[in-house]
């Protein structure tokens, strides 16, 4: 089974979104990771944004890359440029993959705004993620 490792600043809202669609479209052809060269949390805005698509991404931990130093990952996905320019090096064969998402935590605005922000970059990582799993899964 493939291992694919989600890799971003903080791992709260743009690696949370692709780890939780990555899990929906790869079902059970891959083990999804994601984790952060910093740890934030989960963002609420990324679960309420993921809730209104039907995916429930409550359960999900904000993990630090060390964590999975052990890990002989497939793919590294790099989701922000930042992430891109810290990101480790891995004693793996993994094939590396990088998109800068927008980042929506820095969305300013009324409510309804900084939604609307989350929602398009959700919308914009949902179709990267189901483009990959079927080009590499």
């Amino acid at each position: 089974m493939k291992k694919v490792l989600v890799l971003c600043t903080g791992n709260s809202c743009r690696s949370q979104i692709a780890e939780g669609y990555l899990r929906y479209f790869a079902g059970d052809k891959a083990v999804i990771y994601s984790a952060g060269v910093e740890t934030h949390g989960v963002n609420p805005r990324a679960i309420a944004t993921m809730a209104a698509d039907g995916i429930d991404i409550t359960q999900h931990t904000s993990n630090h890359i060390n964590e999975y130093q052990g890990i002989d990952f497939d793919y590294v996905i790099t989701v922000c440029d930042h992430a891109k320019e810290r990101c480790p090096f891995f004693p793996s064969s993994a094939k590396k993959l990088h998109e800068n998402f927008p980042d929506p935590a820095k969305a300013t605005g009324t409510e309804a705004e900084i939604m609307a922000a989350f929602s398009n970059v959700r919308d914009i990582i949902k179709a990267y993620t189901k483009d990959f799993v079927a080009t590499y899964l």
